[in-house]
């Protein structure tokens, strides 16, 4: 599975070349772009870094700079949200749904700068807010989970509990009772406050107690606190199945695949469309249709998806863009099927 972003370059002649970079000289200076992430930080090999990582991809390609920020408490969204829109910054990325508050606030403040917020619709007219169909991908890892467990019974390790949370929940596990219906699918949360997004050591216990249970897969949805989750199940001889971004090289063969949502893309796309001049406020959503969530299939995992179990987790794919397959949607009325 290709999961290679696709760029369009095209020739010039050198007296129009000179044009074009006069021309980007002054778009570059007509935009500051900025990222605020959430708790959890940058390097959290998940969610916040694969925000950071799109954002870099856009400065290699443009050359444009742009600033960045980890908060450390909830306090400081409003007051550092406000200060880079004072600083004139445009656009301004918001990464997760805690955002959200904030940012309604700030940008009815600001209403010439650009805003954006993943995970979230902030409805305003200088807001763009990226959704992402997590049950879809989640869906997807847990057919590959189920085709793969050899005990039948498969774990699930949320972050902060919260129903965007039980999103990917509920997909995984529709994925899994979709291979079969007598498989059993073992979830806890880490927590009920933002810590849960950065407590490895908790996510880890979880795991081990899944797999003292009999889980031989278990899935991480709690960004950096997954790392904990992916450790122990490596520790134990068992798989884990990383999310948000590719997570297969964290632990070599040990992880089985990661739910990617291309927040990556999403990010750069976000920051590009402001820098050419056909930035939209509104919502959009990503599903498998839109290249918006997957799985990760690359060396460190390829020994892993048998020929069986990858032909069965692309005709489900195929399934659910063609509408064959529904899978239903926690968020839309906060419960699960499963």
């Amino acid at each position: 599975m290709s999961r290679k972003s696709a760029y369009l370059c095209s020739g010039v002649s050198a007296a129009f070349g000179l044009a074009l970079l006069a021309s980007s000289a002054v778009l570059a200076a007509d935009i500051k772009p900025a990222v605020i992430y959430d708790l959890g930080g940058k390097f959290d090999k998940s969610f916040n870094e694969g925000v950071y990582n799109g954002a870099l991809k856009f400065k290699k390609d443009t050359g444009i700079e742009f600033r960045d920020l980890e908060i450390q408490n909830d306090a400081q969204r409003e007051q550092d949200l406000r200060k880079f829109a004072k600083d004139g910054f445009s656009p301004i990325l918001t990464v997760g749904f805690a955002w959200a508050s904030a940012l309604d606030k700030v940008a009815g403040e600001f209403p010439d700068t650009k805003f954006g917020i993943i995970d979230m619709v902030v409805d305003k007219p200088n807001v763009q807010s990226m959704l992402f169909k997590a049950q879809e991908g989640s869906f997807l890892v847990g057919v590959i989970a189920a085709k793969t467990s050899k005990t039948g019974k498969v774990g699930f390790v949320g972050g902060m509990d919260i129903p965007l949370i039980s999103q990917f929940e509920c997909g995984y596990a529709q994925g899994v009772k979709y291979v079969d219906g007598k498989d059993e699918v073992f979830a806890n949360m880490t927590g009920t406050t933002p810590a849960a997004w950065n407590d490895p050591v908790k996510g880890g216990e979880l795991a081990k107690s899944q797999i003292g249970r009999g889980a031989d897969v278990v899935y991480a949805a709690a960004g950096a606190t997954g790392q904990g989750v992916l450790k122990a199940a490596a520790d134990a001889g068992k798989l884990g199945i990383g999310v948000d971004s590719d997570q297969n090289g964290l632990f070599p063969g040990k992880v089985l695949t990661s739910m990617l949502k291309r927040v990556d893309v999403a990010t750069y796309n976000f920051f590009n469309t402001a820098k050419e001049g056909s930035w939209k406020p509104g919502f959009n959503v990503f599903g498998i249709k839109e290249g918006g969530v997957g799985y990760a299939l690359d060396d460190f995992n390829k020994a892993l998806i048998t020929p069986e179990t990858k032909a069965a987790v692309d005709a489900a794919s195929a399934d659910i863009v063609a509408g064959k397959i529904q899978i239903h949607d926690y968020m839309s009325d906060n419960k699960c099927p499963i």
